[in-house]
């Protein structure tokens, strides 16, 4: 063995340099050239690779540290003398290491049942408690839901047995260990490590996580007969319909409201950009005074604002009035739910109506979900109600660190709210890699009032002069907090359970949501579902894949939803977007990837628009060079994603990127530069190793 010094290698006239990122702890096995620091200066973000592999015995430097050429990063106690061999890859327990006993089999006494590993999430919290003492429950039953940011799983139970003491309730913070109850085995034998956690919307080829329910029979009449229904016009229901009536078959639209879009269109992702653009105007209005341009304070008419956002909705959703025509899909205004596999009751402003159908589409979306707490008051509000701009409140509090409710807290902030914003969890936007939210967070610094991490809201009462909060964590205050609007934006719910699925004998899960296969069909052959009560994500993008596969589909042709990547698009300020694999999942994983990170403070377009705060980040596989994912975090990141969405679809490389001529200057030419980063030909940059 050889103890050797890692040093900070040529970094051309830079010196000073803050380190930003520290990727080691002593103890770690390390390959060379892995990354193990990163250092940022004002034109650069640079990551600092491992010229031996080894073992680090001690790490020297830590974030916020600065160092200059030949500052000692750690100490790495290698293989040999100057050796370079890669370190016996870990084992997943020592080999001299026993295993842990089996739990006690089934029948022969009782065990605890954990919460099994669940990756790197700790402290999740539980939203759903399923069983109760006393009760019989079956192996692989779900026993808990745990909810994050962008995820639900149900954790379910690893025999069979009867529960004779639960050790959790709703809200409490669960991680990888905990004891969810005590089980008294039925003698049907229990494995000996807990079953894995299953996504609250399992994949296809998982087991149903519901039994399929007996169908009904109707021998009425019809009212209206058609060779496609899909229930549910927003974005996957509509494309649905749509790609179903180009097909050539006679198709009919159900939908609870007056106009197609659903969620999506009427009260959510189109209204809330029309007013997030607003709120980037009034943020660049102020931001011309360092131009030399200086407006007068903005006023405010909520009428006329309101007007501009129900304009804009009402020319999308007139749209699409005016295509269901031109493709003769008959629309059937009113609230369906299932009779039999092949038979759906609508009831409508005019009466019930029966239709027959020889397929379906089930689009039925989902829900915000509730806090049962919450008092019922307009004061208490849910997205759509948000989004109903009845008053600028002098004080809000947001409900969920989550793409949503920041999403609507800028919106607010930019009116003149002062916001406070509460999340559970360590963070905001979950779902996202740390280091895109850093930026985020660094420039939403001084825009809200209080971000309250790791904090529960434990109680609301409403009085005459506001609402009343009570919370607890970390950084709660000692008292109730008074707000003029609380806006709840904790997730949303399948409607699975809501239009009588079972009649047509659709297994709907107990959360509601509805498995399906890679051709989104059910369980019931002629029967399909899509969008949000298929599973995360629920996004709109997905739900009109989904939909666009499930018409093929009945159609008869082959078509499989079996995307490689969904993105993500947190459309605040700054803009925050991801695809495919995130460094986080990678590191979960288990995959060999590498990273190249080029920082808008070297992007000519950037600086032009007085916005360089931003990066963009490609993730390859180590062993391929292809993209497998990225992020960005910037002005309009939502529109630049989605080359990263084509290149991790295509399967291109970072030379396939990299060779491609983008415009300059553009922001978009960052996709380009930061695979140029990756092989080490980028010349807009301080000179890298070439790969």
């Amino acid at each position: 063995m050889s103890l050797v010094e890692l040093k900070v290698p040529d970094i051309g006239d830079f010196t000073d340099v803050d380190v930003i990122e520290v990727n080691i702890k002593a103890g770690d096995a390390i390959e060379k050239e892995q990354g193990v620091i990163t250092l940022e200066t004002d034109k650069a973000t640079m990551e600092v690779p491992a010229d031996v592999a080894g073992t680090i015995k001690e790490v020297k430097v830590k974030a916020g540290d600065k160092v200059s050429q030949g500052s000692v990063i750690a100490m790495i106690e290698t293989a040999g003398a100057g050796a370079a061999a890669a370190p016996a890859a870990k084992s997943a327990e020592p080999a001299s290491a026993a295993k842990p006993a089996a739990p006690k089999a089934a029948g022969g006494g009782t065990q605890e049942v954990k919460v099994p590993d669940i990756g790197d999430f700790s402290d999740i919290p539980v939203i759903e408690v399923h069983v109760k003492p006393g009760d019989t429950v079956e192996k692989e039953q779900s026993l808990i839901t745990l909810e994050s940011d962008k995820a639900t799983m149900d954790v379910p139970s690893p025999a069979a047995g009867t529960v004779k003491e639960l050790k959790v309730k709703v809200g409490d913070n669960v991680s990888e260990g905990v004891v969810i109850l005590t089980l008294e085995g039925s003698g049907g034998g229990v494995s000996e490590t807990p079953a894995k956690p299953q996504s609250a919307a399992p994949q296809p080829a998982e087991k149903a996580a519901a039994p399929a329910p007996k169908a009904g029979s109707y021998s009425g009449t019809a009212d209206i007969e058609c060779d496609m229904l899909v229930l549910g016009a927003g974005p996957g229901g509509y494309s649905a319909a749509f790609r179903s009536a180009d097909l050539g078959m006679k198709t009919v639209l159900v939908e609870r409201y007056a106009t197609l879009g659903g969620v999506c269109l009427n009260v959510g992702c189109i209204p809330s950009k029309a007013l997030l653009h607003t709120a980037l105007v009034f943020d660049e209005a102020k931001a011309l005074e360092h131009h030399g341009i200086t407006f007068g304070a903005p006023s405010v008419d909520l009428d006329k604002l309101r007007g501009f956002k129900e304009g804009v909705v009402k020319k999308l959703t007139g749209g699409l009035g005016g295509m269901a025509k031109a493709r003769k899909v008959q629309v059937v205004t009113g609230v369906g739910n299932f009779v039999d596999p092949n038979h759906m009751e609508v009831e409508t402003a005019d009466g019930k109506k029966v239709v027959k159908f020889a397929k379906a589409i089930i689009a039925a979306g989902s829900q915000a979900v509730k806090l049962p707490f919450m008092p019922e008051d307009p004061r208490v509000v849910d997205s759509t109600g948000a989004l109903e701009l009845r008053q600028i409140p002098k004080r809000m509090l947001v409900v969920g660190g989550g793409i949503i409710g920041l999403e609507m807290a800028t919106v607010y902030a930019a009116l003149g709210s002062e916001i406070d914003v509460v999340e559970m969890l360590d963070g905001l936007m979950t779902g996202a890699d740390r280091d895109l939210v850093k930026v985020w967070e660094k420039y939403n610094a001084k825009r809200f009032a209080n971000v309250m991490l790791k904090t529960k809201t434990t109680k609301a009462e409403a009085k005459a002069d506001g609402i009343y909060v009570s919370f607890e964590g970390e950084k709660a205050p000692a008292d109730a907090q008074r707000y003029d609007l609380v806006l709840v934006a904790v997730g949303r719910s399948p409607n699975g359970g809501k239009i009588s699925a079972d009649k047509a004998g659709v297994a709907v899960t107990e959360r509601g949501f509805i498995n399906v296969d890679k051709q989104m069909r059910t369980n019931v052959e002629n029967i399909y579902a899509i969008g949000d009560l298929v599973g995360q994500p629920m996004l709109a993008h997905k739900a009109v894949h989904e939909g666009h596969v499930a018409a093929e589909a009945a159609h008869g042709e082959k078509a499989y939803f079996d995307a490689l990547q969904i993105p993500s698009v947190a459309y605040t300020d700054p803009e925050v977007a991801w695809a495919g694999k995130t460094e986080d999942e990678c590191k979960a994983q288990g995959i060999k990837y590498g990273k190249a990170v080029f920082p808008w403070a070297a992007s000519g377009r950037a600086i032009a628009n007085g916005r360089d705060e931003g990066f963009t980040k490609l993730i390859f596989d180590e062993e391929t060079h292809r993209v497998i994912g990225g992020g960005i975090v910037g002005l309009n990141a939502g529109d630049l994603i989605s080359e990263v969405c084509l290149a991790v679809e295509m399967g291109a490389d970072a030379t396939d990127i990299g060779k491609t001529i983008h415009p300059h200057p553009t922001l978009g030419e960052s996709i380009g530069m930061a695979a140029e980063l990756y092989e080490g030909v980028c010349t807009d940059l301080p000179p890298q190793r070439k790969k």
